[in-house]
C-alpha cells in the first residue's frame, strides 16, 4: 500500500487505500459466489469438505501469484466455509518473535491465521513459527544468559494460510509445511465480465454488456483492476454520460486514462518503447532497462514484466529482455532487418 508512482497506475494490482473500504462491499462470501479459478476452487472444496467431515482444521495453505487475484478473499472465504475465525496479519507487520508469540497463544482451535506476503517474514519469525505449523506448540525462552530457560507452550490447532506473490523467495523449509498449495493464474475473459457485472451490480452502476466488456479486457486478467477501472468509468459515466456506461462511455473514459485496449498503460509502453528505441529490440538486462526510465528494476520485474509475458511481447533470454513482433505490432511499429536480431530468437527461461 505504498504511495510510490507504480502503485497510483491505474492498473497496478496493488492494494490501494481507496480499495480498502470497497474490498469488504464487494467481496464474495462463499466459493459459489467466487468468479474463475474453477480447478483451484474445485480441489479448495474437496479440502474444505474432507476436514469438515472429519471435525477437523483445515490443513496449511498456500495461495501463490500475481497480486490483485483474489488470495485475501479466499482466504476469508475458506474462513466462512469452515466456520471459523480468521486473524489477519502480514509478513512485514510481524518484526519480533514475541508479536508472532502473541498472535499465537490467542488462537482458538480451528481458527485460521492469514499471513500476507508470507515471504518477508524474519528469519527468527520463521524459526518461531515451524513447531507452530508442524508440531501446534509454542517454544520461547525465558531469562537470559546461563539462567535462561527454553519453555515450550502447547497451542491449539490452528491453521495457517499464507499468501505470497513472490514464491520463490519463500524459504523451502517454510514452504514444505504447507500441505496445499495453489498457483492463482490470471483470469479469463468470462470471468472478467462476470466480476465486472457483479461489482456494477453491487454499486448500483448502470451497465451494459459492451461496456462490462470493454473494462473486463482492459483490466489485465485482474479483478482488483477491473473493480478500479468500473469506478473509474463509473465518475466518467455520471459526468458526461447520464451515469449510463456503454462500450462507447467505458471507451473514451479508459482513454483519457491512457489505457489501450489490451490494458497497456504509460509504463508498460514507456518499458517495450525503451527496449525497441534504445536497445534496438534487446536483448537487454533489467537494471539497464529501469536505468533508462528512472524506474527500479524489481518494480519492472514485479508489476510491468508478467503481464507484457502473458501477453508475448516480451521474451526472456540468457543475455536479457526481447521485444517480440507482437510488442512492435501493437506499437505500430516496424521490425527491425532479421540480421540484426538474429541471436534474439533463443528464449530461455530463467
Amino acid at each position: 500500500m505504498s504511495d510510490n508512482p507504480t502503485t497510483r497506475r491505474h492498473i497496478s494490482a496493488d492494494k490501494k487505500r481507496e480499495d480498502a473500504s470497497l474490498d469488504t462491499m464487494l467481496r464474495p462470501q462463499q466459493l459459489t459466489q467466487f468468479t474463475g479459478q474453477e480447478r483451484l476452487k474445485d480441489n479448495l472444496t474437496i479440502l474444505i469438505e474432507a476436514a469438515k467431515a472429519r471435525s477437523e482444521p483445515l490443513d496449511h495453505v498456500l495461495f501463490h501469484g500475481p497480486p490483485g487475484l483474489g488470495k485475501t478473499t479466499l482466504a476469508h472465504i475458506v474462513a466462512n466455509e469452515m466456520d471459523v475465525n480468521i486473524r489477519i496479519t502480514a509478513g512485514p507487520a510481524i518484526e519480533r518473535t514475541g508479536d508472532l508469540a502473541a498472535i499465537l497463544t490467542n488462537l482458538r482451535t480451528g481458527d485460521i491465521l492469514f499471513i500476507d506476503e508470507v515471504h518477508r517474514l524474519g528469519r527468527a519469525v520463521e524459526e518461531i513459527l515451524y513447531p507452530a505449523m508442524e508440531d501446534f506448540v509454542l517454544d520461547i525462552i525465558v531469562g537470559k544468559g546461563p539462567g535462561a530457560k527454553n519453555v515450550r507452550l502447547k497451542l491449539p490447532r490452528f491453521t495457517v494460510i499464507g499468501a505470497t506473490t513472490r514464491l520463490a523467495l519463500l524459504t523451502a523449509p517454510l514452504r514444505a509445511r504447507f500441505g496445499a498449495q495453489y498457483r492463482m493464474d490470471f483470469y479469463e475473459m468470462p470471468a472478467m465480465r462476470s466480476i465486472v457485472m457483479r461489482g456494477a451490480r453491487i454499486l448500483d452502476v448502470e451497465i451494459d454488456d459492451s461496456g462490462a466488456d470493454e473494462i473486463a479486457k482492459r483490466a489485465r486478467g485482474t479483478p482488483r483492476v477491473a473493480l478500479r477501472l468500473l469506478r473509474r468509468v463509473r465518475d466518467y459515466a455520471q459526468v458526461r454520460a447520464d451515469g449510463f456506461i456503454d462500450q462507447e462511455v467505458a471507451d473514451a473514459a479508459l482513454d483519457l486514462l491512457q489505457i489501450d485496449a489490451l490494458g497497456l498503460d504509460e509504463l508498460d509502453r514507456r518499458v517495450l518503447l525503451a527496449i525497441i528505441e534504445k536497445f534496438g529490440g534487446g536483448p537487454v538486462g533489467l537494471d539497464t532497462i529501469g536505468a533508462s526510465i528512472s524506474e527500479e528494476s524489481d518494480t519492472i520485474m514485479d508489476v510491468v514484466e508478467p503481464y507484457l509475458l502473458q501477453l508475448g511481447f516480451l521474451e526472456r533470454t540468457a543475455r536479457g529482455r526481447v521485444a517480440t513482433p507482437h510488442a512492435y505490432a501493437h506499437l505500430g511499429m516496424a521490425l527491425p532487418d532479421s540480421g540484426d536480431s538474429a541471436d534474439k530468437q533463443q528464449p530461455t527461461l530463467f
